[in-house]
């Protein structure tokens, strides 16, 4: 599913907004953010996935404070690696 992420700790506050969403049509994904070489799942934070509008994302989440993490465009990502500049081949001169 493209589209946002929210984040909150607390799993009442996920199931919410996730119950909020659904109710508006969004499609609703919750599941809990994994840390990287963590086994201990107790502190993991919550993340909602949704193809809801951020500004209705970031609305519940900042009613339970909670971030918003937007997904980057497809179209702001490059499509070819961007070549470098040429660099000078040699220092400036500042005096003549």
């Amino acid at each position: 599913m493209t589209g946002v992420r929210g984040i909150v700790f607390d799993e009442d506050a996920a199931r919410d907004i996730e119950r909020r969403l659904l109710a508006d049509g969004y499609a609703v994904t919750v599941a809990r953010e994994r840390f990287a070489g963590e086994d201990d799942d107790e502190a993991h934070p919550w993340a909602i996935q949704t193809d809801a509008p951020p500004v209705a994302l970031e609305l519940l989440l900042d009613a339970h404070d909670g971030w918003l993490e937007e997904a980057p465009a497809a179209a702001d990502l490059p499509e070819q690696p961007v070549t470098p500049l040429p660099l000078p081949d040699a220092p400036r001169r500042r005096h003549r």
